[in-house]
């Protein structure tokens, strides 16, 4: 089956989107490295404001179910502000490998981009996370918010390397898909539901994704440095243990983009296996 079902003249078949993708890498590859680092600090700050707005909904929330639904339906809205506006998310460009498997690009091109990428969304994550907490955004519900942002930066840095890894695969396989859904829409509706239910998926099931965590784990160490949201984390009873800047880059950002890369890489090489446009026999 080569066709979505029911999507008449609003979706690309699968193909379509193999081949059109192929000419959508090119142009990632080749963009200048100003332009890339550019569009990926908006990224980088969009995928960040979903964390703030998840934190932010959810963090008054008891029921563990009923926070992350809440969260599962605010966070995709990043992504949909990154497919819309044409910004350069790292997680979503390891759909490159289709270009590359196509010969429309080197490896080298790939990699050039998903570093300047990289770099510039951690960037647009960062900042705003050292915004959130440095401009009393936290203060909201007494400091609670403060509290819960330190409390899922703590745990995403207690996990073990082979979880991250785990985590960060299954989520960028997700991610991937509905970059892939994204595109293939012709109208915007389409463009935000095919974003939509893959990210609210890897939301709900706690998948771990590189550039989120760029945002949710600086956003709990730049709280620790100030002394009431430090007081009321310790207050909370919050083991902090392992939250710190060597933790956030070794145990967890480093497995789970290294877990989006395979997640990534592997989704598309198997869409460009199953779709790509075969050479006809002379």
């Amino acid at each position: 089956m080569d066709r979505f079902p029911g999507e008449g003249n609003q979706l690309l078949t699968q193909t379509e989107f193999v081949d059109s993708y192929g000419a959508i890498g090119k142009a990632k590859a080749e963009a200048p490295a100003l332009k890339l680092f550019l569009l990926a600090i908006l990224a980088g700050f969009f995928i960040g404001m979903g964390g703030a707005v998840t934190n932010t909904a959810s963090h008054a929330i008891a029921n563990a179910s009923a926070a992350k639904i809440i969260s599962g339906l605010l966070f995709p809205f990043g992504l949909i502000m990154v497919v819309l506006t044409g910004s350069e998310l790292f997680t979503g460009n390891c759909l490159m490998t289709i270009s590359v498997l196509s010969r429309r690009i080197g490896l080298s091109g790939m990699l050039r981009n998903l570093a300047i990428v990289y770099l510039g969304n951690f960037a647009g994550s960062i900042g705003l996370a050292a915004a959130c907490a440095f401009s009393g955004q936290m203060n909201l519900s007494g400091g609670l918010l403060a509290v819960t942002t330190i409390k899922v930066a703590a745990a995403k840095c207690a996990f073990p390397f082979g979880n991250a890894l785990v985590l960060g695969i299954l989520c960028n396989i997700l991610v991937c898909t509905a970059v892939m859904c994204a595109i293939s829409a012709k109208s915007m509706p389409g463009k935000a539901v095919g974003a939509f239910l893959p990210i609210c998926f890897f939301v709900l099931c706690g998948f771990e994704h590189c550039v989120a965590n760029m945002f949710y784990i600086p956003a709990g160490l730049f709280a620790m440095q100030v002394p009431r949201y430090a007081s009321l984390a310790a207050l909370s009873g919050i083991n902090v243990a392992n939250l710190n800047w060597s933790s956030f880059l070794l145990r967890n950002l480093l497995p789970v983009t290294l877990g989006n890369i395979i997640g990534g890489c592997a989704f598309a090489a198997i869409i460009w296996a199953a779709f790509a446009k075969k050479e006809q026999p002379a």
